[in-house]
């Protein structure tokens, strides 16, 4: 019996093969693991100590905490923080050499101000507002704001970047196009007043790391493809039509246990609300797993599917906080502690993300993401 109620295995060889793809494909652009939101649910740790094994140059997280957790790991690679920093933790990022975003007055002096304290200069990246209209420094205010930084003893503008708006219409590039065009006049600018300084320009996703050379600049930022997902459907049949050499492997399985099998016969309810009933008599599995774990109520109550014992066995009535139960009347000798695929393959049966996420009207982003991150993560 395992330790744990529920449990995710990643695999380094998948893992690897996906990174070494991409690192083939945009060389010698850099690539940059993006490990924010627990790296994609797949174990922000777990996953940066296996790429640091591969000198992954770059990684990317989301808040502080997370830079922070992987400096105190041992992760030794250049580490951005790419979403929003306070001004009262900049101090702590400086301190562990760690990179950060920058895009508003109050940002830019308040990394100033924490780089004097910390006794060394504030490594900042200048986010450029192009078109997707989140977090950046607007055009008309660039200069004037790269002036600004240049003025300022304990900053070092380590690099530019942006993010694209609709990279995956590969129909109709025309709005990328335009966003690229907006980063390059920025650059130009930067450029121009650093006067030859190393910078580190980066703007492309996976999806644009694959499909347009173009956004590739310095370094690339690797997020879903990295654990073996095309970020849409859209993207995935456009790599193959350019006959591009990204095979790539499925990082996570998703794994629970069969807490108890019970008989239940036809007609009676099973779970809240009484939703759903038995169509014959037949057997329950009851599984310690609910939405509070990140197994959806609403796309998996009633219609989701597990695997047990290499066979396909639909949820049955609401699924609970922390439980759900499956119509196991077809396997034979179903048992308690019989091992679950949530996510992943059984025997000669897959549930994929993308399946989850078409039944759970998402993105497999999501559906990845939201694994309750206390649930222990195991390198395989």
């Amino acid at each position: 019996m395992p330790r744990h109620k529920t449990w995710v295995e990643v695999s380094k060889r998948a893992l690897l093969a996906n990174y070494e793809a991409m690192r083939a494909l945009v060389a010698p652009t850099q690539v940059m693991a993006v490990v924010k939101a627990n790296a994609y649910g797949h174990g922000l740790v777990e996953v940066a100590s296996a790429l640091q094994d591969a000198q992954v140059p770059w990684f990317g997280v989301d808040w502080a905490d997370e830079a922070l957790t992987l400096r105190a790991n041992g992760i030794s690679a250049k580490i951005l923080v790419l979403g929003y920093t306070p001004a009262e933790r900049m101090k702590e990022l400086v301190d562990a050499e760690i990179s950060f975003v920058v895009y508003t007055q109050a940002m830019l002096e308040a990394a100033s101000a924490a780089g004097n304290a910390a006794g060394k200069r504030a490594r900042i990246h200048l986010k450029v507002e192009t078109g997707l209209h989140r977090q950046g420094i607007g055009l008309t205010e660039f200069e004037a704001f790269v002036d600004r930084a240049l003025m300022l003893t304990h900053v070092e503008i380590e690099g530019i970047s942006t993010h694209y708006a609709n990279i995956e219409d590969t129909e109709d590039a025309s709005y990328a196009t335009q966003q690229l065009k907006a980063f390059q006049r920025a650059n130009s600018i930067l450029r121009r007043k650093t006067e030859g300084r190393p910078l580190v320009a980066h703007t492309a996703c996976s999806a644009a790391a694959a499909l347009f050379p173009e956004t590739r600049f310095d370094v690339v930022r690797e997020g879903i493809m990295l654990y073996g997902l095309w970020s849409s459907e859209r993207t995935e049949r456009a790599a193959k039509r350019a006959h591009l050499d990204l095979a790539l492997e499925p990082v996570l399985t998703w794994k629970t246990i069969v807490a108890q099998v019970k008989p239940v016969k036809a007609g009676e309810p099973v779970s809240y609300g009484l939703t759903e009933r038995m169509v014959r008599d037949g057997s329950i599995a009851v599984l310690p797993i609910g939405y509070a774990d990140g197994f959806d109520r609403v796309g998996m109550s009633g219609k989701g599917t597990v695997l047990i014992r290499g066979q396909r066995c639909k949820v049955i009535g609401r699924v609970c906080m922390n439980m759900c139960m499956v119509d196991v009347s077809h396997v034979e000798g179903a048992e308690e502690g019989d091992e679950v695929v949530l996510l992943g393959t059984q025997g000669n049966n897959q549930i994929t993300a993308e399946e989850l996420a078409a039944q759970c009207e998402t993105i497999a982003y999501e559906i990845v993401a939201r694994i309750n991150p206390l649930f222990p993560r195991t390198i395989m």
